[in-house]
């Protein structure tokens, strides 16, 4: 399954995401004697599904032994007990790479939880402690919150240690474990974790080291601001989640306001766009915001909005239960975004016919060279309208989407000659000629129409 050229193959990746602990519905807390949980076996039964959506990649979120919420590793050689063992997590890579999906798992390096080895031994032995180096701002002069020292914690959480990764054990112990972590689970590359927050010197050597090990490994890091080309042409990751899209894809839409998507994508994919070529990682929501069915004042956009997810330039990603529109809100804490969820036993789904647009969108995007690298380049953009094209390879798709709550009817100036045929592929049935170089469009409600030309 493994590609040992490199990490092209991510710009036809479809993403589909998991936070383990939430989905299986492990408990908040590990005891660290508890036997192994069979969770990640019965994570297997979601492969099937994350295929026939279309998704041909997994993010897996933390997976190795931590205090509660995965990001406070304790243990970056064992899987957590409350998810399974190595054994499990083997399998199920396998069982993934058998239905044709990549994996990636969540690497968590800036910090670490109170419970890892070498902050227990600081907490014990305290200026005696050997890893004093491995913690940053490590101060005997100041108690702390009762250590007897105080320390730097990751955006004031004491939870979360900073790890001091300029040291060169901390980078040994971390890359060996990541070497493990390639060898044992045969995984596709790595998701880090708090990217923005990671020295920039110790991203590059990360990458270089993943690399050597694995030249098909895709690395994607968790940036919320900034310039992302920082990261990747700096940090040498190959991609960096893009919040930008993010925000402008979900309020675009409740606000009535095409202008801040089509801004946005202009200015990162456009012509001499800051972005261009990079397969960024898109996504309408994930497990530290808003659930996407509550984040909609009207769920009828749900559908127009996946259309611009999985028609404009980069990676489409679809977060565990979004496919169905399911709820969370922030403000009732992260337990309501990573909710526990069992195949074989789902609740009422809000929305369970979006699934089935997914999976449309999937296939249209998988038979479409442009779609999956085109360029792009905007057509028109209106308050509630938004219609755009992407080329490549003699290839050229033509993406118009309707957020009105009424039909409406477009009138496209189009570069063809006349004559010219646009095939739609969303609404099978339909295509359109350009006539004194216009396409006259009639849009449905909340929806939308993917065409290709000839």
């Amino acid at each position: 399954m493994n590609d040992l050229d490199s990490p092209d193959w991510a710009h036809d990746a479809i993403f589909y995401h998991i936070y383990p602990l939430g989905l299986c519905g492990a408990p908040p807390r590990n005891d660290f004697t508890a036997a192994p949980s069979d969770c990640l076996e019965r994570l297997r039964d979601w492969i099937p599904h994350i295929a026939e959506l279309g998704c041909n990649a997994l993010w897996l979120g933390p997976v190795f032994e931590s205090s509660s919420h995965g990001y406070d590793t304790v243990d970056y050689a064992r899987v957590d007990r409350r998810l399974g063992d190595a054994g499990q997590l083997r399998r199920f890579v396998e069982a993934c790479h058998a239905q044709g999906i990549r994996v990636l798992l969540d690497g968590v390096f800036n910090h670490v939880g109170r419970d890892f080895f070498a902050f227990r031994d600081l907490r014990e032995k305290r200026q005696d402690s050997r890893y004093r180096g491995w913690f940053k701002e490590v101060d005997f002069a100041n108690d702390g919150i009762g250590d007897g020292f105080s320390y730097r914690a990751w955006r004031a959480c004491n939870d979360l240690v900073e790890l001091n990764l300029a040291n060169p054990e901390v980078r040994e112990y971390l890359f060996e474990a990541v070497s493990a972590w390639f060898a044992d689970f045969a995984i596709d590359g790595l998701r880090l974790d708090a990217a923005d927050s990671l020295d920039l010197d110790f991203q590059r050597a990360l990458a270089g080291h993943c690399r050597e090990i694995h030249p098909g490994a895709f690395l994607v890091g968790e940036v919320i601001h900034g310039d992302y080309r920082l990261w990747m042409d700096e940090g040498g990751l190959d991609a960096v989640t893009n919040y930008e899209a993010h925000k402008g894809l979900w309020s675009s839409f409740n606000d009535g306001n095409f202008f801040e998507i089509a801004y946005a994508l202009k200015r990162q994919f456009g012509v001499a766009g800051v972005y261009c070529g990079r397969p960024l990682h898109n996504f309408v929501d994930n497990h530290d915001v808003e659930r996407i069915g509550s984040r909609m004042t009207n769920s009828a956009h749900l559908h127009p909005l996946h259309v611009l997810l999985y028609a404009m330039p980069g990676n489409p990603s679809v977060y565990y239960g979004s496919e169905w529109g399911i709820a969370g809100h922030k403000e009732d804490g992260d337990a309501a975004l990573r909710p526990a969820l069992d195949l074989r036993h789902l609740p009422a789904l809000p929305h369970p016919e979006l699934a089935g647009t997914i999976r449309r969108l999937a296939e249209i995007r998988h038979g479409s060279v442009a779609l999956r690298r085109g360029d792009y380049r905007e057509v028109v953009v209106a308050a509630k309208q938004l219609a755009f094209e992407r080329r490549a390879m003699g290839e050229r798709m033509l993406v118009v989407v309707n957020a009105e709550t009424s039909k409406v009817r477009m009138l496209l100036k189009i570069e063809a000659a006349a004559g010219t045929r646009f095939v739609d592929l969303l609404n099978p049935g339909w295509d359109f000629r350009v006539r004194g170089g216009v396409l006259d469009l009639p849009l449905d409600a909340c929806w939308g129409r993917i065409l290709r030309e000839g």
